[in-house]
């Protein structure tokens, strides 16, 4: 393990409730960084020195990243971060711009403004976070916020999930993009406060096309493959 992934080791420990959250969380910021390249094997017995816990909260920490698109796990070599490539990229945007516009859609009428408010508010820490991993948490705490009032479990909870997959892309999107889209942000969020579901719905869809189209050019200037390292 690289000297940066045990910073964040020793840096993570406090914050964490039981030993599955620190490492979840840890790999992570590790791998959302950067500082775990793509192809890197993660193997539980070194995991379990670096972090000092037993092999048990590896194992379930893996499985989580395996279930976020963040971690592989081929035959022979066990866990492996993932490679990121531009199909991965547009697969995701593409079933995000189905989920999303319907739970949007759905959730509007019922938004209170206390959920508003919290919207407000997160934007305004995305304004001021210059973290990676942070910011995309925070995009999606923002984004699931307007979509919490659906109505529909089974929807809210596979738009997050793929909201959350879409989080592996952020480095690059912030390489190919510039920013967060902070002004589509907002004025999704004033169209949803005026109850406004069309232009809400307008405003989603080019923020999801701007940064798809971005995130395109961006990766075949690359020449086309997959993703390595920090952009």
């Amino acid at each position: 393990m690289t000297g940066a992934l045990l910073e964040l080791v020793q840096s993570a420990a406090p914050r964490y409730r039981t030993a599955t959250e620190y490492v979840e969380a840890t790999l992570r910021e590790a791998i959302l960084s950067g500082t775990i390249a793509p192809g890197t094997p993660l193997r539980q017995e070194e995991l379990a020195a670096t972090f000092k816990v037993s092999r048990m909260p590896i194992r379930e920490a893996l499985r989580q990243l395996e279930a976020q698109a963040l971690v592989d796990f081929e035959p022979h070599r066990g866990a492996v971060v993932v490679q990121i490539t531009l199909l991965d990229a547009m697969d995701n945007y593409a079933i995000r711009a189905a989920l999303e516009p319907q739970a949007l859609r759905l959730s509007i009428p019922h938004l209170t403004e206390e959920d508003f408010d919290l919207a407000e508010d997160l934007l305004v820490e995305i304004d001021q976070e210059t973290d990676p991993g942070r910011m995309g948490e925070l995009n999606r705490r923002f984004h699931m916020t307007l979509y919490s009032q659906a109505g529909l479990p089974r929807l809210i909870a596979l738009t997050e999930q793929h909201l959350a997959t879409a989080d592996r892309y952020l480095r690059f999107h912030l390489a190919a993009v510039g920013d967060m889209g902070q002004d589509e942000h907002r004025e999704m969020l004033a169209a949803c406060r005026a109850r406004d579901e069309a232009r809400a719905i307008d405003t989603l869809a080019r923020h999801h096309g701007r940064a798809s189209d971005s995130m395109e050019a961006f990766f075949r200037s690359r020449g086309g493959g997959k993703a390595e390292g920090r952009p």
